[in-house]
């Protein structure tokens, strides 16, 4: 486990997230509501050198791509709105999953079965009693 105190320690580990990426990575961020599973894929996506300030959550538009640095691209997802698998691979979600993409997807719940193998789960734990704290658990690829 990774103890976080606050919005600077997320940001260190993303950094280091991304020091260890590399085209065909997806990452499956797990979290409930309010965790910080967005504010840890737009700092994944700073680093990875993607300058566009707002980098809205994809809650709606469901994907959001990028142009990261160098030839990588970043595809970042949010399901939640999707009822299941079905629903996810009607958007062809399959083609991110390759390089040149670097995929970070929220709510991967929705549809667990469609994530590839090599998917690195992160999981985002509130801390009772502290805001800004959260626990950080990282499942590694495979």
């Amino acid at each position: 486990m990774i103890n976080i105190k606050n919005e600077a320690d997320m940001v260190k580990l993303a950094q280091n997230l991304a020091k260890e990426c590399h085209a065909g990575d997806c990452f499956a961020l797990h979290g409930d509501l309010g965790a910080g599973k967005s504010f840890l894929a737009r700092a994944v996506m700073r680093a990875l050198g993607i300058t566009d300030e707002a980098l809205p959550s994809p809650t709606f538009a469901i994907i959001q791509e990028y142009d990261a640095a160098g030839d990588l691209k970043v595809a970042h997802m949010d399901w939640y709105r999707l009822e299941d698998a079905l629903d996810v691979s009607n958007l062809g979600v399959d083609e991110f999953f390759t390089a040149p993409w670097v995929t970070l997807i929220e709510w991967s719940e929705r549809a667990p079965e469609l994530l590839p193998t090599n998917t690195t789960h992160i999981y985002i734990d509130l801390v009772a009693g502290d805001m800004n704290a959260r626990l950080v658990k990282i499942n590694p690829r495979g």
